[in-house]
């Protein structure tokens, strides 16, 4: 009877440290599809978000120099489920820089978050001074840490609080037998990041556009279409154009679809690509 008496009261102990841990860190990250961006010094940007979707199969970050296009992908993140997650940018061009994210979830829903261009860090550091009346502020890791106990608001958002570590000598108190709490470890599942095809997929208006590699063997590409369960919808041959679009009326539905490359009778790529619905 002691030793369930011990047991239970070793494991309340675990979770209340759990539970406290998880309150006294409180993150000033904005959430997905929100992130954040700080210029920490010249061209190195810090980019960080949370993650609270159940379910992310790729995030990827992009650079522009423009608000509006031209976007190219620079990181495809290790692991899209971590809760919080970041990426130091130093390759930045020097000047005007802008970042979006790129998000895919379940079943080929993908969506982007807003644009957004690097905040300085030294109006952070400003704006925390001004709220907490103090000057022991840092920015480390992307992440903005005050030594002061209370919550702290900056624009109606809490910032990270740093909370002071909870110690408990296990040594004073009387278990009898040895008790032992194995710690689980979990390992994600990598999940492979999704590429669209260079020759086949789907354009921002909506559209599947096609474009070959080679316009002198126009005649000699042939291109197949099949539904997600590898039925065949229809087949492309004597091409009369290198880049040209298909109506999203030629495949009935939305959602995934495949598709092979010919050259010739020889196959130069097996793909696949998602259409949305309109409504």
């Amino acid at each position: 009877m002691k030793k369930i008496i011990a047991t239970l009261f070793f494991f309340n102990i675990l979770n209340s440290l759990n539970v406290s841990a998880q309150q006294t860190v409180i993150t000033g990250m904005d959430t997905l599809p929100q992130f954040s961006v700080i210029n920490t010094s010249g061209n190195r940007n810090i980019i960080s978000w949370v993650n609270n979707y159940s379910l992310v199969k790729q995030i990827s970050i992009q650079r522009s120099i423009d608000s509006l296009s031209n976007f190219k992908t620079i990181l495809n993140v290790a692991d899209p489920m971590a809760v919080q997650n970041g990426f130091m940018d130093t390759k930045a061009p020097i000047g005007k820089v802008f970042y979006r994210i790129y998000i895919q979830l379940d079943k080929g829903e993908y969506l982007f978050s807003k644009t957004k261009s690097p905040f300085p860090d030294s109006l952070i550091k400003k704006k925390i001074t001004e709220a907490t009346g103090k000057r022991d502020t840092l920015i480390e890791n992307g992440q903005m840490i005050i030594t002061k106990t209370d919550t702290v608001f900056i624009e109606s958002k809490p910032v990270i609080v740093k909370a002071a570590p909870i110690i408990i000598k296990l040594d004073t108190l009387q278990w009898g037998d040895t008790i032992a709490s194995p710690k689980p470890v979990y390992t994600p599942p990598k999940v492979p990041a999704y590429t669209p095809s260079l020759y086949v997929f789907t354009g921002r208006d909506g559209y599947v556009r096609v474009t070959v590699p080679n316009e002198e063997r126009l005649k000699l590409y042939t291109i197949k279409f099949f539904d997600d369960d590898n039925t065949l919808l229809f087949e492309l041959k004597d091409l009369k154009e290198k880049d040209f679009k298909l109506d999203k009326t030629n495949f009935y539905h939305a959602g995934w679809f495949h598709f092979e490359l010919y050259d010739d009778g020889k196959l130069i790529e097996r793909h696949k690509f998602y259409l949305q619905k309109d409504f």
